[in-house]
């Protein structure tokens, strides 16, 4: 089964739309939808905005439904001049950007779990390559590979972007995927994330976002999509 978690209702519909043999149940106050979707089994779910909201969802999904594998789609800000709205990250790996325990002595985005510290959840490379081939077949789409940093904040200001990009050499941030690579990595579910970039680098207000958002949700949808008939 493919685990679809997003963070857009808008996005959900558009999957939710395509399934056949669908059902739906409700846990935690978070709705996850089962069917079939180009021959394959499938679930996918809106988690909302953040990353507690996001941990909770991937926890509920792969508890109730044991998907193979989890993917996390969305939208995201760039973090390079050369990433634009339009195009679409993939990840190689996620860090979570606003993890500080710096006063501590820990490196920025360390986490620190009961039997380990790690900074850095690497994507499944097998996933991750079969979404860039399936990114690369819609027209007028760059696609990139790379780092994708994920904090509870909604970032616009260039100057914040750029710190970001520096200190952690990601290509994009956003709100939610850090937080579903946590869960999959502790429980051993192989997952990537694919972000359409809704924002460019420059300095973006929310109205900006909130424009360019549906578009790069229907780029997501369809995605994913293709992604399902190779998966």
């Amino acid at each position: 089964m493919l685990g679809f978690i997003c963070a857009l209702g808008i996005e959900v519909e558009g999957i939710v739309n395509r399934m056949e043999n669908k059902e739906s149940s409700t846990i935690a106050k978070i709705t996850y939808y089962k069917g079939e979707l180009c021959g394959k089994e499938v679930v996918c779910c809106e988690c909302g905005v953040g990353k507690v909201n996001a941990a909770m969802s991937t926890q509920i999904m792969i508890d109730a439904y044991h998907p193979d594998v989890i993917v996390n789609s969305g939208i995201a800000g760039s973090l390079s001049g050369d990433i634009r709205i339009g195009d679409i990250v993939i990840s190689d790996d996620c860090v979570q950007h606003d993890m500080d325990g710096t006063e501590a002595g820990d490196p920025l985005g360390q986490v620190q779990f009961n039997d380990e510290l790690r900074t850095y959840f690497p994507a499944d490379e097998a996933t991750a390559d079969k979404l860039a081939a399936a990114c690369k077949t819609i027209d007028g789409i760059n696609v990139f590979r790379g780092r994708i940093a994920s904090g509870d904040v909604f970032i616009t200001a260039r100057e914040r972007r750029r710190r970001i990009a520096d200190h952690f050499g990601a290509l994009a941030c956003e709100m939610e995927g850090a937080a579903v690579a946590v869960v999959c990595y502790r429980n051993d579910v192989p997952f990537a994330i694919l972000r359409s970039i809704s924002d460019d680098f420059n300095d973006n207000e929310f109205m900006d976002f909130m424009q360019f958002r549906e578009e790069a949700a229907k780029r997501s949808i369809k995605a994913i999509e293709r992604f399902i008939k190779t998966a």
